[in-house]
């Protein structure tokens, strides 16, 4: 099993900057990708930014110039930069890691348990 940590967050007037982190532990070979979704409330959750184990990046166009994902790879740690905040980027922010175990040449997808952001007015 795989557990993914996240810390950060919390709430932030507009035009503020928060960092999220997100460690990855337990029955891991290798990770292919790292990223970040989230969800508002009464919406489907959406892929904010993903970066991949060669360190290609993408961003959901809504948040482009204005967040940064980046990942260490010796320590499966990814941390989302969320710069030039607006009130619809408040949602819970979830981590999520596309994980290869010892002996697979799948990838399971894990979560992590969410950690919120208000983005006041």
């Amino acid at each position: 099993q795989v557990q993914l940590v996240e810390s950060g967050g919390g709430l932030v007037q507009a035009g503020g900057s928060l960092r999220l982190s997100c460690a990855a532990s337990g029955s891991i070979f290798s990770i292919y990708a790292m990223g970040w979704y989230r969800q508002a409330p009464g919406k489907q959750r959406e892929l904010v930014a993903i970066i991949t184990s060669g360190s290609r990046t993408n961003y959901v166009d809504s948040v482009e110039g204005r967040f940064n994902i980046c990942r260490d790879h010796d320590k499966n740690t990814v941390s989302l930069e969320l710069n030039s905040l607006k009130p619809e980027d408040t949602a819970v922010y979830y981590c999520a890691a596309d994980v290869v175990h010892g002996g697979s040449y799948s990838e399971v997808r894990y979560w992590g348990q969410g950690t919120e952001v208000t983005v006041s007015s």
